[in-house]
């Protein structure tokens, strides 16, 4: 019957791909549990359905632990190839597995060329059989030698193993009989003792028996004196009877006197008497005497039996004595035994011991020269630095040179200014760009500058634009860089050079100026030019969107003086968490005049500067804020005050007890990666969430004391210090310069970018209208300037973000699931909402009121292409979180805002995709119509609009899943690690 059914089995040449691969899915248990994939890919490389690079991803990837499951990964390659993936697999099996073939396919195997489906050449096939055949031979004759010689490793290994559980068996086994016979010996010593006291006490009761017996000896031999006395006063009575018969026989013809008859009389009495008594008491003595022997006898017969005891016992306690010193003796043996085996035990821990100082060591070597790589990396940073500042001093005298020449010649100068000062008023407000400049420059704060007849000398190597540089400036920076001049270094640029005031003019310029145009040149308001920048300007901080300080209502004092170095005057302590305090007041000053005192919370501060009124509000800024702010104050100004001496007071005894370092608090998310520096920096990654606590330390200068935040709880962990926002901001466009000049590199070598396994960078910009973003004190008031009325210019803000401020949330429910790309959502989704603790979110059709009002109050949060009105929203996601599990969106991005709007703050998933993983999901990307180039297309414009979300969200790597299964595993454990987490979110900079 098996033959018969060999033969019916169909043909695999005959089968197309589906039945095929049904076939070999139906028993890819059985393949994976038998087969090993080193023996059959070089036949399946022979026919060409695996590469060189599958073949180095099956056998050396680390995410494929076992052979299982490489084997696994290898039948999912070869589905990838469809039937000739299946053909060539089935023909490896027919080779190398031939059982397995008959199993799989219910056909006889066989090696003639007919056989095969012509993958591959019949003189390639010949001679790869031929190899394998030889192969097979000898690894046939390795197995069967180490089969031999792993049989005779076991057996001896067998009977050692043996031989140890005998000697444990046995030496479990005496330890119990051990215990045993030292329980018996006690309990025969108790019974011993026990016997020796009724040895005692029947010794005590022999003692007395034998004194009874001598007593009644004593008395019987008394009763035999007695009787003896009675025999012979009866034979003395019975002698006298006989004579007195013989003589009354004589005399019988004598008279009997009277007095004769009496005594005979008397006597007869007498006689009947003593035959009366004379039994009984000689029964009673023969009964006492009879009981007396059988006593005695008893007691003989007692101690007898005790003396046969005693015996008995002696001859027990010697052979217990016997078994003790044996038993001593085993456990000597047994003491020797535990004592080998402790010192085996002792070798072997010393061993490992040594093996774990020698990997602690090589561990430490490999931490040393981490640390040396750093270190040398960090000095390259340095001199890196030290070359662009160098570059840029030489750029600065070469844009003085270039000034001064244009100075000689003002005609030329004026009509450069009139063709830029129409061309101003006749353009709109430039548009947003894509990457914006660090320095947050306010376009009405120039009043001129030159865009034609550009010296390209003038223009910095290393552009101060967020931009990637021109291959000009490249070009004149290899020119430097080869050049043997060596220029001395100029002051860098200070914190004052990044910020400028809110003016009320009607000249409107703009910096943003590319690298092939020149930095403008100034002029004030009345027309009269100045060589460079103000330095009075303002340094960047962040947007006012973090808790506001705890207000007091309270009466506030406002105060007039002279401002004059207003912080030489007095000194402030606190920050945006407690509030602004006058610290120190110095004596004989107008501060002290006026009568400031300590205690006193700033609320405002307000002065003229270049006629313009400033108003200064600190109730809610930082100490770096604060200081700055109030360093800016010059002439006469305005000083509001509220008094609170107790909260003041409060704050002092924290920073006595160093409870606190200061009246700073308040969270950011980091956009770009710091790297650790000396001193205690921190090295923080790109989304890190860190925790500001002193934005003005004592001991250090540009930086920020900060600690980074436990995930799932509101606890600072490892403190240290972080560059400020104007330190970060610099190092943000160096790092986004540095990879756009490393990307273009490889693009001129003809060479693929690498794709970083770390984000170094998020690019978050900020344009907003009115007032600068970054100036969260300074507000504007009035203007003394001449011209009044005018309307002013639209004022836009356009800068780049190292920081942005981040509320925490803690949402009590199951967080809704949004996966992404949005291609792999749509395939993954159903199969996540199947499992338990996950429902899909469905779509519901809305009359037209209904929707127009939904749709009003922006509770849409996705059309959907089936019906009119018919659309996700957010009722139907707060109906599925109200049961207690998570929602699974199958939406886009868009709908996280809209979600967040209603504190609604869904779990982000993306899936990072590569060619590789994508053939993963070939199989169900057909059965949605979509394709792999789709999904790839998808993930890389969807991977870059995740930046400008404002929570954080979490990345799966290409690389750590092999299956739909294995991938499904993973999201629902990023699931629960995310829903335990804090929720951040940031606010729109926009």
């Amino acid at each position: 019957m098996a033959a018969e059914c060999v033969l019916e089995a169909p043909d695999p040449k005959e089968m197309n791909e589906e039945a095929l691969w049904e076939l070999i899915n139906d028993n890819r248990h059985r393949i994976s549990l038998g087969v090993r994939p080193c023996i059959l890919i070089p036949y399946l490389r022979q026919v060409r359905v695996l590469t060189e690079l599958d073949e180095d991803e099956i056998l050396s990837c680390h995410n494929l632990t076992n052979r299982c499951m490489r084997t696994s990964y290898m039948l999912d390659l070869l589905r990838t190839q469809g039937r000739n993936g299946a053909i060539a697999l089935l023909e490896g099996l027919m080779i190398h597995y031939p059982t397995l073939y008959s199993q799989v396919t219910g056909r006889k195997p066989s090696t003639e060329p007919s056989r095969f489906s012509g993958l591959i050449k019949y003189s390639e096939l010949t001679e790869y059989l031929i190899r394998a055949v030889t192969g097979m031979q000898k690894e046939l004759q390795e197995a069967r030698g180490e089969a031999t010689r792993m049989g005779t490793r076991c057996k001896s290994l067998e009977s050692e193993v043996g031989q140890l559980v005998e000697r444990e068996q046995k030496s479990r086994q005496l330890q119990s009989e051990s215990e045993q016979l030292q329980r018996l010996l006690s309990s025969l010593q108790r019974e011993v003792t026990k016997l020796k006291d009724e040895k005692c006490d029947l010794y005590i009761r022999y003692t007395a028996v034998i004194e009874e017996k001598s007593a009644m000896s004593g008395r019987l031999h008394d009763l035999n004196l007695q009787v003896y006395q009675l025999q012979t006063e009866l034979q003395s009575v019975h002698t006298e009877n006989e004579i007195q018969k013989q003589h009354s026989l004589r005399c019988r013809s004598a008279p009997e006197s009277p007095q004769l008859q009496e005594e005979v009389r008397k006597l007869r009495s007498q006689l009947e008497k003593a035959e009366k008594l004379d039994p009984a008491r000689q029964d009673i003595l023969a009964q006492d005497l009879a009981e007396a022997i059988n006593s005695q006898v008893e007691l003989a017969e007692q101690l007898r039996c005790c003396r046969e005891e005693n015996e008995k016992l002696l001859r027990d306690k010697q052979g217990l004595l016997e078994q003790k010193e044996k038993l001593s003796l085993q456990v000597q043996q047994l003491s020797l035994d535990v004592k080998m085996h402790q010192q085996k035990t002792t070798v072997v821990l010393n061993q490992m011991r040594e093996l774990q100082a020698e990997r602690d060591q090589a561990y430490l070597s490999r931490d040393e020269a981490q640390a040396i790589i750093a270190r040398i990396l960090a000095e390259k940073d340095t001199l890196r630095s030290q070359l662009v500042e160098l570059q840029e001093t030489v750029f600065t005298l070469q844009a003085k040179r270039s000034y001064e020449v244009q100075q000689q010649s003002p005609d030329e100068k004026k009509v450069s200014w009139q063709r830029l000062s129409s061309s101003c008023e006749e353009e709109p407000p430039p548009p947003r760009r894509r990457l914006c400049r660090m320095d947050a420059v306010n376009p009405e704060s120039m009043s001129s500058f030159t865009s034609e007849n550009e010296d390209p000398g003038a223009s910095s190597v290393r552009s101060r634009n967020a931009q990637p540089p021109s291959p000009e400036s490249l070009r004149r920076r290899e020119e430097i860089l080869n050049s043997d001049s060596c220029l001395e270094t100029a002051e860098t640029d200070s914190l004052l050079d990044d910020f400028v005031f809110l003016p009320d003019g009607q000249q409107t310029l703009s910096l943003e100026w590319s690298e092939d145009q020149k930095p403008p040149e100034l002029s004030s308001s009345g027309g009269s030019d100045s060589m460079s920048l103000t330095r009075t300007s303002a340094p960047p901080f962040l947007v006012r969107s973090r808790p506001k300080a705890i207000r007091v209502n309270g009466r506030v004092l406002s105060i007039s003086f002279q401002g004059d170095a207003l912080l030489s005057q007095l000194t402030v302590v606190g920050g945006n968490k407690t509030g602004v305090f006058v610290h120190q007041v110095t004596a004989g000053s107008a501060a002290h005049k006026v009568g400031i005192n300590p205690g006193s919370q700033i609320v405002e501060v307000k002065y003229e500067q270049k006629e313009k009124a400033l108003k200064m509000v600190l109730e809610d800024s930082t100490s770096e804020e604060a200081a700055w702010a109030l360093g800016q104050v010059t002439g006469l100004c305005h000083l509001s005050l509220r008094p609170r001496q107790d909260d003041y007071e409060a704050l002092l005894q924290q920073l006595q007890t160093n409870t606190t370092s200061s009246g700073d608090s308040f969270y950011i998310r980091v956009n770009t990666s710091l790297a650790a520096g000396t001193g205690g920096t921190l090295a923080v990654s790109c989304n890190d969430i860190l925790h500001v606590t002193n934005t003005r330390p004592t001991d250090a200068e540009d930086l920020w004391y900060a600690s980074q935040v436990h995930p799932c709880q509101l606890l600072d962990l490892q403190s240290g210090t972080v560059p400020n926002y104007y330190r970060a901001q610099r190092l943000l466009i160096r790092t986004i310069e540095d990879l756009n000049f490393q990307i273009k590199k490889y693009k001129k070598d003809g060479q693929v970018v690498p794709r970083g396994q770390q984000k170094a960078v998020r690019v978050v910009s900020t344009w907003r209208q009115g007032r600068n973003p970054l100036w969260v004190s300074v507000e504007k008031e009035s203007t003394t300037s001449s011209v009044s009325g005018s309307p002013s210019s639209s004022k836009c803000c356009v800068t780049l973000m190292p920081y942005t401020l981040v509320t925490p949330h803690f949402p009590p429910v199951c967080r809704p699931v949004l996966l992404l790309p949005t291609i792999l959502g749509r395939v993954l989704d159903k199969k996540l909402a199947s499992w338990q603790g996950f429902e899909l979110c469905e779509p519901e059709t809305l009359s037209s009121s209904e929707h127009a009002a939904r749709l009003q109050r922006s509770e849409i949060l996705e059309e959907c292409e089936q019906a009119e009105n018919c659309c996700y929203s957010l009722q139907n996601v707060e109906k599925v979180m109200k049961k207690g599990i998570h929602c699974v969106l199958p939406l886009g991005l868009d709908c996280v805002r809209r979600l967040q709007r209603f504190e609604i703050f869904p779990i982000i998933i993306f899936v990072s995709q590569s060619a590789r993983s994508a053939r993963k999901l070939r199989s169900k990307l057909q059965r949605d119509s979509r394709s792999e180039e789709q999904l790839l297309a998808c993930s890389r414009r969807e991977e870059p609009l995740l930046d400008k979300l404002p929570c954080l969200y979490r990345s799966v790597a290409p690389d750590s899943w092999c299956d739909q299964t294995s991938l499904l595993t993973s999201l629902r454990t990023v699931i629960w690690e995310e829903q335990r987490k804090i929720v951040w979110v940031e606010s729109d900079p926009w």
